[in-house]
């Protein structure tokens, strides 16, 4: 069991993904818990031409572009067009309660930083 004082660290291509989606995206908690005032760190892979309808965290979240480039806009319906690109490397801020949407045209892998409780919300069904 990993403690706040062990180090730890992540080969992106060796993450073991333990939460997959029905959308070809999946996930991984790496660090802490999802719990109240609790900072956790998660991966999340995007597969290429998979695009995810307007949505808001409950909380905010720093994200990493670990490997691909991840297409990101801001507003309430999804608009493939209005998405900026973020390659590798890129670090990026979405405020709790901003709502966007987000995909790739390759796989893409994100890691983020959040602290729980941290949900999704959907703004329209028909989106994801």
């Amino acid at each position: 069991m990993t403690t706040q004082s062990d180090p730890i660290a992540f080969d992106v291509a060796a993450i073991a993904w333990d939460t997959f989606h029905g959308d070809g995206t999946r996930s991984a908690t790496l660090v802490g818990t999802r719990e109240p005032g609790v900072m956790f760190s998660y991966a999340f892979f995007v597969p290429a031409g998979m695009f995810d309808g307007a949505h808001f965290h409950s909380s905010d979240v720093h994200l990493v572009v670990a490997a691909g480039e991840l297409r990101l806009g801001y507003g309430l319906t999804l608009d493939v067009s209005a998405t900026r690109r973020f390659p590798q490397g890129s670090f990026l801020w979405v405020p709790a309660g901003a709502a966007h949407f987000d995909g790739a045209d390759e796989d893409t892998v994100i890691i983020g930083t959040a602290i729980g409780p941290w949900t999704t919300e959907y703004l329209a069904s028909s989106d994801r």
